[in-house]
């Protein structure tokens, strides 16, 4: 049988090799919010410890009868690097000898791998939240607190949010890869022509491992509910589809906030996440639900305008409409950088 080609052999090296930062990375993350922890609680999980806020988390916990985190109750961190170490060294195999066997194998062997630590954490989600001290300060009949596997879940007044973190795209990333390395060779295979594949459909691979986990990381704006989503940062119901703003953190976290007075208060009062933000954006005055980018935003300040928290701004996607409506509201147009200035002061 033909060997895998050169550049495909090069995409399995590297695509191994990337595995390794999840030895210096965190692999998953956990995130609560509740209204008495507006900013957050984060727990991060690595191969082989446990980071982040566990020791407040646990004090919330205590209360519900809820076993105390700790690295000592996962025996997995025991052998974690070990299983990581050996799907790097199986994977540069793979790229050394170009077998298309060996590759299906490790592809094979990924599924089953990630199949087994999904349930292995669900396991432990479930036997965490449902085997609860009797004797606990708080008792709800019938109720049980596991955390979701993945994405979000209400437990109580929390919102708990559960996904993979950066060492833990990372893999999936390299997953991908050999996925897609695999496709491509059985489609160059399965041509009647002895012809190399295109350079350049193997760029397109190695593109796509890179915008996977570029694209992974990040997360797109979410739509109001108004009458229900609450502002991050005065805690007051958002109501008015005229005025609000989104911040997006590099984990994909998204806050919301009812007025520009608020968003600006949130970054000066540096609360946690404030040095992660990806994206800031505002909704469009005269769309609903359109969120625009802070940085090409154009900011109308008139006393007429009654937004939420009184910042009296509005935001609008072009200049035209912004000046327009400075002129019937005998207001000011700026931009967000001076209007950010403004309000903090």
């Amino acid at each position: 049988m033909k060997k895998m080609s050169i550049t495909s052999k090069l995409l399995i090296g590297l695509a191994s090799l990337s595995m390794a930062t999840a030895f210096f990375l965190p692999t998953w993350f956990i995130f609560l919010v509740a209204p008495q922890y507006p900013e957050g609680l984060e727990m991060n999980i690595w191969l082989t410890k446990i980071t982040g806020q566990v020791d407040i988390i646990n004090g919330v916990n205590h209360y519900i009868g809820m076993k105390r985190i700790s690295a000592e109750m996962f025996p997995e961190f025991n052998y974690m690097v070990y299983i990581l170490g050996g799907f790097i060294v199986y994977g540069l195999m793979v790229a050394v000898t170009g077998s298309r066997k060996l590759l299906l194998s490790l592809l094979l062997l990924s599924i089953v791998t990630a199949g087994a630590a999904l349930y292995d954490f669900y396991r432990w989600g479930y036997e965490y939240g449902h085997n609860l001290d009797p004797k606990a300060a708080i008792k709800v009949p019938g109720m049980s607190y596991e955390p979701p596997v993945i994405g979000h879940k209400t437990l109580l007044n929390f919102d708990a949010y559960s996904y993979p973190d950066v060492g833990g795209w990372v893999i999936l990333g390299a997953g991908f890869t050999f996925f897609l390395v695999y496709f491509l060779e059985w489609r160059r295979l399965s041509k009647a022509t002895k012809q190399n594949i295109s350079i350049s459909s193997m760029q397109v691979a190695a593109a796509a491992h890179l915008v996977f986990f570029l694209s992974s990381c990040s997360s797109a704006p979410e739509p109001f509910v108004y009458g229900k989503d609450v502002c991050d940062d005065c805690r007051m119901t958002i109501m008015d589809p005229h005025f609000g703003a989104e911040l997006i953190t590099k984990k994909g976290r998204v806050f919301k906030f009812d007025d520009a007075l608020c968003v600006a208060n949130y970054f000066k009062t540096k609360k946690p996440g404030t040095n992660e933000i990806r994206q800031t954006l505002f909704i469009d005055y005269n769309t609903e639900n359109k969120l625009l980018d802070a940085s090409e935003t154009f900011f109308v300040v008139s006393p007429q305008l009654k937004s939420p928290m009184n910042s009296h701004s509005a935001a609008f996607s072009t200049k035209e409409e912004a000046s327009k409506k400075a002129a019937a509201t005998a207001g000011t147009v700026k931009t967000w950088e001076i209007l950010a200035k403004e309000l903090q002061q």
